[in-house]
């Protein structure tokens, strides 16, 4: 999925506003506050808002990449290395709880649910590249779903959660991340004694004689 424009003064301006964003909200008057004196900001983000919290959304999938090849993941298995990717993102963006939470606001307004659905699906779509998923069958679509309903529960439990570590969240993550492993052992096992019964069926269509 194409990306939303990437530069390193639309980085800069992002990272700036990050903390002015809970008393501003995702606008460009956050950004001119941040750094009054930065020309040609109607210019950075001609979108408005919604442009705005599409970048920044794209900015933070790019640090969690970043962050989750410095990390070791060579002993751990798929489902883990997804979990340690999004561990990763919470602790990068757990200073910025409230403009996330402005940012999920603004999305849910009417007139955003087409960048709302573009940065989800980027996102779902990066935490499995950063944990190093190559699959390329119907998978890719399953898991993406399935992915995309455990990281936005995990999501909403995190702005609420103020535990150490956020040690209820990933304890919340797990618990999800278990229901996502048990629903494909269970789909691995229909899969297989539907093929036993078609294989019986075949077994059981009447011969013609032969003439």
């Amino acid at each position: 999925m194409t990306p939303p424009e990437r530069s390193p003064d639309r980085d800069a301006a992002i990272n700036r506003a990050l903390e002015l964003v809970p008393d501003h909200g995702w606008t460009i008057a956050a950004l001119r506050k941040a750094d009054p004196e930065l020309a040609d900001l109607d210019l950075l983000f001609p979108g408005g808002s919604g442009e705005l919290v599409e970048a920044y959304i794209d900015f933070a999938d790019r640090l969690m990449e970043t962050d989750a090849a410095a990390d070791d993941f060579n002993n751990m298995g798929l489902t883990k290395r997804v979990r340690r990717v999004i561990e990763l993102r919470l602790i990068r963006q757990r200073p910025h709880r409230d403009a996330i939470r402005r940012a999920l606001a603004l999305l849910a307004l009417p007139g955003h649910g087409r960048t709302a659905a573009r940065s989800a699906a980027r996102t779902i779509d990066s935490i499995w590249h950063a944990a190093g998923d190559v699959s390329s069958d119907f998978s890719w679509y399953t898991k993406r779903a399935l992915l995309a309903a455990v990281y936005g529960a995990t999501l909403l439990y995190w702005l609420r959660d103020y535990s150490e570590d956020d040690a209820a969240t990933m304890e919340f993550l797990d618990r999800r991340l278990a229901g996502v492993g048990r629903f494909h052992k269970t789909m691995g096992r229909l899969s297989g004694l539907e093929d036993k019964i078609l294989d019986r069926l075949q077994n059981l269509r009447p011969r013609r004689e032969a003439a």
